[in-house]
């Protein structure tokens, strides 16, 4: 069923961070492998929005017929630095040719723009330059986020930051969460302009283990409090190909998605949810309550 102009709703912040099918089964420890799509498993979470980043390769160009059942989103977000930084101008050529097609692609995502061997950003000032004027279609703007780890906030971006309009914060290990709420003010002081989105691991990356529930249930819920406050423009949920692995992070997140998802949002709207254009995904069932292990 098509909805028609509904009220913005938290569910409409939320965000799922995408792969190809079956991208991280030959690494990160997972306990068995993973054949689920991005929107798959963006329906399954009830979540509306994607942001499709290219791993390890993958997926190779053309992305058209990729791109296709992501019409039945709100809003995607297409990566043109995909993991560990990996880019071409040939990829950014096609992605924007993409988003001349494709409606809902609403923005642009550096995933690792800073190298984490050097330091150094993946794209030189003439790149953003560029993507600066290419971002300005005849309907929209696309918007640019960039991925900045909480471990990189020492590193001096300062003369690349007017180029982008979005930054999403990620803790690489769940140790860290702790310092979260310092860390997010560190990044409101070296970005005050910038819409900032708050990242969060469905497995624990940095010791390649299992998340603890319990880091994640916190997480989320400081995550909500700022979304209401508008200290932070959304929220991202990586990633879609753990979505069939039965993880207790992903059954929780998908009952608590169904719990409060529904809530109208209170802060900024944003002009760029059109739900007139978008299928209303199917609501999950109420929360899974798992007790995190001790």
């Amino acid at each position: 069923m098509c909805t028609t102009g509904s009220p913005e709703t938290i569910r409409d912040r939320f965000w799922l961070w995408g792969h190809e099918a079956g991208s991280y089964n030959t690494e990160w420890n997972l306990p068995r492998p993973s054949r689920i799509t991005p929107v798959e498993a963006a329906c399954y979470l009830g979540i509306p929005n994607l942001l499709m980043i290219r791993y390890n390769g993958k997926p190779e160009m053309p992305y058209d017929q990729l791109a296709v059942p992501m019409r039945t989103l709100i809003q995607v977000g297409w990566g043109i630095t995909g993991a560990r930084g990996e880019t071409s101008l040939d990829e950014r050529e096609h992605v924007l040719n993409l988003a001349l097609r494709t409606p809902n692609i609403t923005g642009l995502v550096m995933d690792d723009f800073i190298n984490w061997d050097t330091g150094q950003p993946e794209l030189s000032l003439d790149d953003l330059n560029e993507l600066d004027e290419r971002r300005h279609l005849t309907d929209r703007t696309l918007n640019l986020m960039t991925i900045l780890y909480t471990h990189q906030l020492d590193i001096d971006i300062t003369q690349y930051l007017p180029h982008c309009d979005q930054i999403s914060l990620w803790t690489w290990h769940s140790s860290d969460l702790d310092e979260l709420d310092n860390n997010l003010t560190r990044l409101e002081a070296l970005a005050p302009d910038h819409e900032l989105f708050l990242g969060c691991y469905l497995w624990d990356l940095g010791p390649r283990a299992p998340m603890p529930l319990d880091r994640l249930q916190r997480q989320c819920e400081q995550g909500l409090g700022w979304l209401r406050s508008d200290r932070i423009a959304g929220m991202i949920f990586l990633a879609s190909c753990y979505c069939d692995l039965e993880l207790d992070t992903v059954e929780w997140l998908r009952g608590w998605i169904a719990e409060v998802g529904d809530e109208a949002f209170e802060g900024q709207l944003d002009e760029r949810i059109t739900k007139t254009s978008a299928v209303r995904l199917p609501v999950a069932p109420p929360r899974v309550v798992i007790e995190a292990a001790t």
